[in-house]
């Protein structure tokens, strides 16, 4: 493959026409292993991640324990703590190891330090942009094609869970690691509430928190509807920015999928508790798919299902609110 360099960076190029890129991704990942020890020991480290399943009402969860995700669970995000620090995504602030794959002329994928999985890539846009989903869904949409049938994608808003929420970047994970991928595909869940120019916009019943996925082999109208979706959103919160939302992408037997979690606020309430009734579940799109990471032990043994509804609630827009901000979607079908 060929290669470009940044400084210490090598960053090879993805080349669409000749090559697959869930193996280059593959690829990287081992050679990054063998040289990189920070990531070596991220990839190590999940040889000992525990997990359970924890039964809620109409539906359950995985708990993860893995202390390696520390750092992001209690990222500061604030405005002034990310004036304050350096972007640890802009190619000149990488480590002198970190190698990447260029995929087109504007992005780099990166093999995560601090893994949840065993396939745990940040995609990064080259330019220190601001997080922001609408501006790139294109370039999601294009990403998650490339990546099937081994990846799927995932997007966390700049204000419920991404902890670079000042640099443009997106996360990919095995395709089916996250629960809820396994569950939007579940005929006894799925509530269909219309179909409007190829895109079926449908709604998860018993599930704990609010969400929407919208599915189509057309990418456009795909594009089209989450753009609606979004503008929906913006105007019954009656804000400007983009909403808070967290987004699982991904392409199946010829059709994209978005899993789309509306979100109320980043953090619940006992985040911010001291002591023993400090709960440290920060809910970004893993979490509130149902794979929530709980770097603390004492988390990870008292969650149980009652706390993790009680969470969900609070984070999560409420069912009458969705209705409204479907109605302009579904209101016409063609």
């Amino acid at each position: 493959m060929p290669s470009l360099s940044s400084g210490d960076q090598k960053f090879r190029a993805f080349d669409p026409f000749r090559e697959e890129l869930p193996r280059i991704m593959n690829q990287l990942l081992r050679e990054q292993a063998a040289s990189w020890p920070r990531l070596r020991e991220g990839v190590e480290s999940l040889k000992s991640v525990r997990t359970r399943n924890v039964p809620c009402e109409g539906f359950s969860v995985n708990l993860q324990f893995n202390p390696g995700r520390m750092i992001s669970t209690a990222a500061q995000v604030d405005a002034q703590s990310i004036r304050e620090r350096p972007c640890f995504l802009c190619p000149s602030n990488l480590p002198p190891e970190q190698n990447g794959v260029l995929y087109g002329d504007s992005t780099i994928i990166l093999c995560n330090p601090a893994p949840i999985f065993n396939g745990h890539y940040t995609i990064s846009h080259l330019e220190h942009l601001p997080q922001n989903l609408e501006s790139s869904l294109r370039l999601f949409l294009d990403l998650a094609k490339d990546l099937s049938p081994k990846f799927s994608l995932f997007y966390n808003g700049p204000k419920c869970g991404a902890s670079a929420p000042d640099h443009l970047h997106f996360q990919s994970a095995p395709m089916r690691a996250i629960p809820v991928e396994i569950d939007a595909k579940d005929a006894s869940r799925r509530d269909l509430k219309g179909e409007r120019s190829g895109v079926q916009v449908l709604t998860l019943k018993r599930y704990g928190r609010e969400v929407i996925v919208i599915e189509s082999k057309k990418r456009d109208e795909l594009s089209g509807i989450y753009l609606m979706l979004m503008n929906s959103l913006r105007r019954h919160s009656g804000i400007s920015d983009e909403p808070m939302v967290n987004v699982i992408g991904s392409y199946e037997e010829g059709a994209w999928r978005l899993i789309v979690f509306p979100r109320s606020k980043h953090r619940p309430q006992a985040y911010f508790h001291g002591g023993d009734k400090k709960v440290l579940v920060s809910p970004a799109a893993v979490d509130i798919g149902g794979l929530i990471i709980t770097p603390i032990e004492k988390d990870f043994q008292t969650l149980d299902g009652p706390a993790v509804e009680g969470i969900f609630r609070e984070v999560s827009m409420p069912p009458a609110f969705i209705e409204r901000v479907l109605e302009p979607l579904v209101g016409a079908t063609a």
